[in-house]
């Protein structure tokens, strides 16, 4: 089981957005050394939507190749059709993928049957560890509790990522589900208190800009130290906030443009981030401590 601070890493992007892959390397070393535990790539915050297939397993390739086992991998392979799920899945395994990362279908609405039957066949179909991934507010669709249990049991699937924030729905689970079964926060405001009542970590956007934070946090709370991981949370709760003051991938892809590590470049629909948001943005890094190129460094409150 992979535990601690899993970073949904942003997909790097030329002005005219052609990938970046140069800067993409130089990310999976930062998190690295900085001690991110697991690196997901081409998830939501990896502009999953806007890349195509190639592209798609592309991304995935150069992450495990680079990485060079030094950072579990996790692939990014969800679809809103079952058999593109599957030729994904089947894809990352091929390239050598530590596990998958896989949404709840999209805009189609399915039933509960239905997505327990769409994820058991992915996971009966290509032997590569499966995370399922519940984020209702983007998918429409809500993986309930007992639907999760149900499939806890399918062999290969080993965990959920839960970006609901519902503290009361991931305490159940942390109750009721097996004990091999992995619970992540997909919530960055919610994972100190779910690992504290008993998850196992948080597949996170903060970690973007945080990593070395984030991990410290989730070590922290995962052997239950209250009062470090509090500290650090506190500490980082601006940037929970305010990376998301627009949609996701836009407010952290600014940020990480404004550090020096990526350019500013995003997909349509995708639009850049408002000006109007620049201060607000700004400020949260200095808030949590992060140095911007010719700026001073504000200390993190908490």
């Amino acid at each position: 089981m992979i535990t601690g601070s899993l970073v949904a890493i942003v997909t790097p992007m030329k002005e005219d957005g052609q990938l970046d892959l140069p800067a993409f390397r130089k990310l999976i070393d930062w998190h690295a050394a900085e001690g991110t535990d697991g690196i997901v790539v081409v998830g939501t915050t990896g502009e999953s939507p806007t890349v195509d297939f190639d592209e798609h397993t592309e991304l995935i390739r150069v992450a495990v190749q680079h990485a060079r086992g030094r950072i579990p991998i996790i692939a990014g392979t969800g679809a809103n059709s079952t058999a593109e799920a599957v030729e994904l899945t089947a894809a990352a395994k091929k390239i050598g993928a530590t596990a998958c990362l896989s949404v709840v279908p999209y805009y189609n609405k399915p039933t509960q049957e239905g997505l327990y039957r769409h994820f058991r066949k992915i996971a009966e179909t290509v032997d590569l560890p499966m995370i399922m991934y519940n984020v209702p507010g983007r998918t429409v669709a809500d993986l309930q509790n007992d639907t999760v249990l149900r499939l806890a049991q399918v062999p290969g699937i080993i965990g959920l990522k839960d970006a609901t924030a519902n503290i009361e729905r991931g305490t159940d689970l942390v109750r009721r589900a097996p004990r091999n079964f992995a619970l992540y926060s997909g919530e960055d405001a919610a994972a100190a208190a779910l690992i504290l009542l008993g998850g196992h970590g948080v597949i996170s956007v903060t970690a973007n800009v945080a990593p070395k934070l984030m991990h410290q946090m989730c070590a922290a709370a995962l052997v239950g130290d209250v009062k470090r991981a509090r500290e650090i949370n506190l500490r980082l709760l601006p940037l929970h906030q305010r990376l998301f003051v627009e949609a996701n991938p836009i407010p952290v892809k600014w940020a990480l443009a404004e550090m020096g590590f990526i350019e500013h470049g995003l997909r349509l629909p995708l639009a850049p981030l408002s000006d109007r948001f620049h201060d607000t943005v700004r400020e949260a890094l200095h808030e949590a401590g992060i140095a911007l190129p010719g700026l001073r460094v504000v200390e993190g409150r908490g």
